[in-house]
């Protein structure tokens, strides 16, 4: 019989780092709420996470390899919203935040939470950033708490 290996979401005992932007705060504080709430849930204590806020979703990369490398993290949560103007601004911030972040987490093989919305309207931003099961920022927490379990299992 092949074992199975499914990660859980919990987070007795774990360290959890949170990069947060401070653009468009009225979206990127209701993914912080999220995501905090969601670790709270899941066992994180308030002592073991660490906040880095950041100026915009450009810088979320740099600040997420400076916690996974100074290793006093089990994973980061990266919280952020590129919200599309009338330029090709948000293509290029999108794409290196995206790239940026999966580089981190490949490179430093620590799980790196990716919530960082990329949205057309600034309605979708706020929707995805409301209290609720909808919360990207809870989702970007959990997941980061499932692939430090997966991660361990796998050894």
């Amino acid at each position: 019989m092949p074992r199975d290996l499914t990660g859980t979401v919990d987070g007795r005992g774990l360290r959890i780092g949170i990069v947060t932007a401070r653009f468009n705060a009225f979206v990127t504080e209701g993914l912080l709420a999220g995501a905090r709430r969601r670790l709270a849930e899941a066992g994180v204590r308030d002592d073991d996470i660490v906040i880095v806020r950041v100026p915009g979703a450009f810088e979320i990369p740099l600040a997420a390899r400076a916690l996974a490398a100074a290793g006093n993290v089990d994973a980061v949560v990266c919280l952020g919203a590129v919200i599309r103007g009338d330029t090709p601004h948000f293509d290029y911030v999108s794409r290196a935040v995206t790239d940026g972040t999966r580089q981190v987490m490949l490179e430093l093989r620590v799980p790196l939470g990716f919530g960082v919305l990329t949205t057309n309207t600034v309605e979708q931003a706020v929707e995805r950033s409301a209290e609720g099961p909808a919360n990207k920022g809870a989702e970007a927490a959990a997941t980061a708490l499932e692939m430090v379990s997966v991660l361990r299992q796998i050894g």
